[in-house]
């Protein structure tokens, strides 16, 4: 088969793509680089720099879906540029969709995110949970999801929107470099690596075993696998929407007591002031995706996923002194 990847120079998308590419699929990845690599770019994938926008001058019918992980992505900056995010999300989406059914083109894996729940109600969270984003970069995925579900009615598009919770890990030579970085482990091991003075925890004092906030965490591989088998699971006609999280979480100091343990150096952490809108608890249920999709997470150890990402940075942190 033969897809399209965009965003593929991306954290997830690069890993998605080469899992495709080892399943034997024939892999284009479109990425602009505003914030991917051009060295994410799986070996054997063909390449074309350029927007999501531009994709009708050269999708074809010659296509059997497309995987879309293109977006801005940082809930911070979508508070202060929303517009960035309507722009990019929505209308590059809508400009997507509008190139595959120009093309013929009748399956699409979207990647989602847990934001669009916002805070939620209960845990953990599964899809029929009220959708109430409370950030501009939620509400934009959500509107892509809304936009997704009306193409599949009207034109038969066979659809899967992947909600994330919190992905980490790497992949071989695939991993998180993100810049600016706000995710929990990256961050944590940048203190372990001297970059960073110390990690702060935003709040101690939440009704939690530790009194700080507990997350789910979903290893990179995993969820490419989730991917792939969305292609198949995938119906005309049909927009499927699953969560991916492996169903309990870890508490912000039972990530960097791991980070600890796992790199061997110490972390320093200052207590911070609570973030607004930071719920006590995110933790999924992924209960649909077993079902339908037929996925199964075999990497749920957070020792794992931490040692993972440590031999990651340390990689990129060679690479970046050579």
């Amino acid at each position: 088969m033969k897809y399209l990847v965009t965003g593929g120079a991306g954290y997830v998308g690069s890993v998605v793509a080469q899992h495709l590419l080892e399943a034997g699929h024939e892999v284009t990845v479109l990425d602009n680089l505003t914030t991917g690599f051009r060295e994410g770019v799986p070996a054997g994938a063909a390449f074309v720099e350029g927007d999501i926008r531009d994709a009708a001058k050269w999708l074809d019918s010659s296509y059997d879906g497309v995987l879309h992980f293109a977006a801005s992505s940082q809930v911070g900056e979508s508070v202060v540029k929303p517009e960035k995010y309507w722009d990019n999300n929505v209308a590059g989406s809508m400009a997507l969709l509008g190139a595959m059914r120009e093309a013929g083109v009748r399956k699409l894996v979207f990647s989602s995110t847990a934001a669009t729940y916002g805070e939620p109600e209960r845990v953990p969270i599964v899809e029929s949970a009220p959708t109430k984003p409370t950030n501009p970069y939620g509400a934009t995925k959500l509107a892509v999801d809304h936009m997704i579900t009306s193409e599949a009615n009207a034109r038969g598009l066979a659809a899967v929107s992947l909600r994330y919770f919190n992905v980490a890990g790497a992949y071989g030579a695939y991993g998180e470099r993100h810049d600016p970085e706000s995710h929990l482990i990256p961050l944590v091991l940048q203190v372990a690596q001297g970059r960073r003075d110390a990690i702060s925890v935003f709040g101690d004092d939440y009704a939690t075993p530790d009194g700080t906030c507990i997350r789910d965490y979903i290893h990179v591989a995993d969820l490419a696998e989730a991917h792939l088998l969305a292609l198949t699971a995938a119906q005309p006609g049909e927009h499927l929407i699953c969560n991916l999280g492996n169903g309990s979480g870890f508490s912000v100091r039972e990530v960097i007591e791991t980070v600890r343990t796992v790199t061997g150096h110490p972390i320093p952490e200052v207590v911070a002031p609570r973030r607004g809108g930071d719920p006590a608890v995110l933790v999924a249920s992924a209960d649909t995706a077993r079902e339908k999709l037929g996925w199964n997470p075999s990497r749920a150890d957070l020792a794992g996923i931490v040692a993972d990402a440590w031999e990651f940075a340390r990689h990129i942190s060679t690479a970046r002194e050579q």
